[in-house]
């Protein structure tokens, strides 16, 4: 289960990397048309995605054993948002062997 979510995550943030990387130079994100910007279905997306952000900074501060990377890892999420989430993640994955199981991945702090 590790090695296949080392890949998963890899991919995420692979494929997080381009497309940001494809809008960006297609457009400036300070250029977003007011049109989009202010569709409500926008607003509601944008809402329901800094709402996950939040949930999964929660388990990361449960994880975490001090504030400065519970703050400097809310700010990174806030900013970069799935592909600072993979960076976390792959982190985390990485630290563990092979064999470990989620439950390792998902229960046990970090020292």
């Amino acid at each position: 289960m590790i090695s296949f979510l080392r890949l998963a995550f890899s991919l995420v943030f692979v494929a997080m990397l381009a497309v940001t990387s494809w809008a960006s130079s297609v457009v400036a994100l300070w250029n977003t048309p007011r049109e989009v910007v202010t569709h409500p279905w926008f607003i509601a997306t944008l809402c329901d995605t800094y709402f996950a952000f939040l949930t999964f900074w929660l388990w990361l501060a449960w994880k975490e054993l001090t504030w400065l990377p519970r703050l400097a890892w809310l700010v990174a999420i806030l900013l970069l948002g799935n592909l600072a989430m993979a960076v976390y993640l792959l982190l985390q994955l990485f630290r563990l062997p092979k064999t470990a199981s989620l439950e390792q991945l998902l229960t046990t702090r970090n020292a």
